[in-house]
């Protein structure tokens, strides 16, 4: 079987940029070529990731109940760029079981980390991080502070198509109530500005 006189590699191809076989094939070349494969791959793979907003919350379980149940967000798969302790998983802060006894090496539990926080998908390539930390509002609404406009305004309207009762007290920054089904009022609020 040939290869069709298209497909072969000329050396006036290499010659174009300046570069000699034996430039492409050496120690260097090879390297600069694995190098420009590796960032290729990875602005593929960063490029292709989707875009996440996070908000903090004051009650994880309160918020859990929101955006499951009024909104109904699909609960999402943490994004590869965004998985926690990954030094760990490699056994960076770990003890090394070959230097351990036998009898500690069995005591010994690495379990599999686990993403704190909630994962939803708020369209596509978009997803919503919900974490703990914010502190409780007026009258002691519950709390959930964005740092991104565009992510509250994506849910208001969500909460606005669902017809769920709401007060936008404020245009800039962002901050509105919301009344779940539960009767327990949250307060969104755009944070940074």
């Amino acid at each position: 079987m040939s290869i069709p006189n298209s497909m072969t590699l000329h050396p006036l191809m290499f010659a174009i940029f300046g570069l000699s076989l034996d430039t492409i094939f050496s120690t260097q070349g090879i390297m600069v070529l694995l190098l420009m494969a590796y960032g290729g791959a990875m602005w593929m793979f960063l490029s292709s990731a989707p875009k996440v907003h996070t908000i903090m919350v004051s009650d994880l379980e309160i918020a859990r109940q929101f955006y499951e149940g009024d909104l109904e967000l699909a609960v999402a798969d943490v994004p590869l760029q965004y998985y926690y302790n990954y030094e760990q998983t490699l056994g960076a802060t770990t003890i090394d079981p070959l230097y351990m006894a036998p009898s500690t090496f069995a005591r010994v539990a690495n379990p599999a980390p686990v993403p704190d926080g909630l994962w939803y998908q708020l369209k596509k390539n978009v997803q919503l991080h919900v974490i703990a930390g914010a502190s409780l509002g007026d009258r002691n609404h519950q709390r959930h502070v964005c740092f991104d406009r565009d992510c509250l305004e994506q849910i208001l309207l969500r909460i606005q198509v669902r017809g769920i009762r709401h007060k936008i007290r404020q245009e800039l920054p962002l901050n509105f109530l919301v009344k779940d089904w539960s009767g327990r009022t949250l307060e969104l609020t755009e944070a940074g500005q």
